[in-house]
């Protein structure tokens, strides 16, 4: 994953996070007026268009301020695709991550934008709006909670250990279904405590500042995983697929977790 960032440009990316970190402040706060009643669609189309309607008010907010910050890179605001990119730099958004707790009143939700180059996330930043809280990382100089340096946990024993998961997408294929029933199964017998609910960043922020140990998710859509990807990579963690090989946007599966108990939640998650 991460590698320390080397490029020639001459980009000041310590202001590019400082910048990035403000969008999403910005689109965080325009998505806080909406909150509050539960909002109940009557259909599944009306349900798409509620969730469409945060998105496009983040977005409103977040494209032309990051397009103003790196004008030449892509832009992905499709929160459940997931595999490679092409070439060169992309904007990896999720205007509204846990859009369906937003709906119903939980809060459980954030605004996330990435920034990615040639398949390797560069800097991120998200905003849990609720709290005021704001996490960035940049590769190569950690992963902080506004300005406290974040540091994963040192848990060395799976069984004393907090872990979580989450649900990729709706409608997820059955085989992965299973898969994710099993794997729950597995920790409920091995972990302390499993913690089972969406959205997959708001996991992973809590294993880049030490509160869980592991988080494992199967399938994946990029703008879920990506941001926690380098906040608990640069916290101190450590990333691979739930079969403990390296873990790119191509795999089918995910594991962050603290490095004492990643191999045994490995062992766990392979049985």
């Amino acid at each position: 994953m991460p590698e320390t960032l080397r490029t020639t440009d001459s980009t000041n990316y310590t202001d590019v996070v400082s910048e990035t970190a403000d969008a999403v402040r910005a689109a965080g706060a325009a998505l806080r007026e909406r909150f509050g009643d539960v909002v109940r669609p009557s259909s599944r189309d009306e349900l798409m268009r509620a969730l469409a309607d945060n998105d496009d008010t983040a977005l409103a907010v977040l494209r032309p301020r990051l397009t103003r910050l790196r004008p030449n890179a892509g832009w992905v605001e499709e929160e459940l695709d997931g595999g490679a990119l092409p070439p060169g730099e992309w904007w990896v958004v999720d205007p509204a991550e846990g859009n369906i707790n937003h709906l119903h009143g939980l809060p459980e939700w954030a605004v996330t934008a990435t920034l990615v180059r040639d398949n390797r996330p560069v800097l991120t930043a998200v905003h849990l709006p609720l709290t005021g809280e704001t996490y960035t990382a940049l590769t190569g100089a950690g992963a902080h909670l506004d300005r406290r340096r974040l540091h994963v946990s040192p848990a060395a024993d799976l069984s004393l250990s907090v872990v979580a998961t989450s649900q990729a997408r709706p409608d997820e294929d059955e085989t992965v279904v299973r898969r994710v029933g099993a794997s729950i199964t597995a920790m409920l017998s091995d972990a302390l405590v499993v913690r089972t609910a969406v959205p997959a960043t708001l996991h992973l922020l809590n294993v880049a500042a030490g509160r869980i140990d592991a988080f494992w998710q199967f399938s994946g859509a990029r703008a879920d995983l990506l941001p926690g990807a380098l906040l608990v990579t640069e916290a101190g963690g450590q990333l691979s697929d739930a079969q403990g090989r390296p873990w790119t946007p191509q795999s089918g599966s995910f594991l962050a977790a603290a490095p004492g108990v990643h191999a045994a939640a490995v062992a766990t998650l392979s049985r």
